[in-house]
């Protein structure tokens, strides 16, 4: 029997199977282990006691690992487990990007309900919320893991081209992608020819702030670009600056930041990746 603290919001069915194993959950005493979801434990003191810590996600950037196996502790992580949730996810923002939808129900609700001939007023004011469809369009895949992998395969069921960028692409991950998606090698050619570009990678040192400005400079213009891995990957002011100059068309994203808050060309909603039952 171990005792297992918890942060973040571990779903129930989940502790359930912790409890029915025989383990005990949040009790207050020392912990054998701990279940954290987005809990920075860089900045949360670490027990003595501590034989494991586990991560409701894929990412582990915030979990000190270093420290981790200087003291033995064990670090496990769910690679692939919010895999489609994520993904599902991505394509309602790229509809969302190519159709202004919310703005379209946002600009109904303005309307009093004793409108004069309301169905005629939306019938004529509906060229405001014009769009673009996403056939024949272009995405730009950053990272082939198993959310990259599982969004240019249905990209191009879409209708969409799709690149595909990742020199760490491994080999269970690369049988299972389309051979209609074209791996590019190089991050420019894909900026370069990609309408739409989603982020798929960790972050790890090397990856920090990829998308940058000299990066922002190569994309097509008024390409839309899609955040929805770790919010360290893009630099915010290149993002900030992209815009500003007319290069990037418009930046989604779920990781807020203050100085990304109140832009007309920046979509932030709250981390929803993995919020599904």
């Amino acid at each position: 029997m171990f005792e297992i603290k918890t942060y973040n919001a571990i779903d129930p069915a989940g502790i359930k199977r912790l409890k029915d194993a025989g383990n005990t959950v949040d009790t207050g005493i020392a912990p054998d282990a701990i279940l954290i979801r987005s809990q920075n434990m860089h900045e949360t003191e670490i027990p003595s006691s501590l034989l494991a810590i586990g991560r409701a996600g894929a990412g582990v950037n915030n979990i000190p690992i270093d420290a981790c196996a200087k003291n033995g502790i064990v670090v496990f992580n769910t690679p692939g487990a919010n895999a489609n949730a994520v993904k599902e996810l991505v394509f309602a923002n790229l509809f969302m990007a190519a159709r202004p939808i919310v703005e379209g129900i946002n600009w109904v609700r303005t309307l009093p309900i004793d409108t004069p001939d309301i169905e005629g007023v939306i019938e004529s004011e509906k060229k405001r919320f014009g769009g673009t469809e996403l056939i024949g369009k272009t995405l730009g895949v950053v990272g082939l893991g198993a959310i990259g992998a599982m969004v240019a395969n249905d990209a191009y069921r879409l209708g969409m081209d799709v690149l595909g960028y990742d020199p760490y692409v491994s080999v269970d991950t690369a049988w299972t992608i389309s051979s209609r998606v074209k791996r590019v090698h190089d991050l420019t050619e894909l900026l370069k020819n990609a309408d739409y570009i989603t982020i798929h990678i960790p972050l790890v040192a090397e990856t920090k702030h990829l998308i940058d400005a000299t990066t922002l400079r190569a994309i097509k213009k008024n390409a839309v670009l899609l955040n929805f891995s770790r919010g360290e990957l893009v630099d915010n002011s290149a993002v900030l600056e992209s815009l500003a100059n007319g290069n990037l068309g418009r930046y989604i994203t779920d990781f807020v930041a203050p100085e990304l808050l109140a832009h007309d060309k920046i979509s932030i909603l709250p981390h929803l990746g993995a919020s599904t039952t």
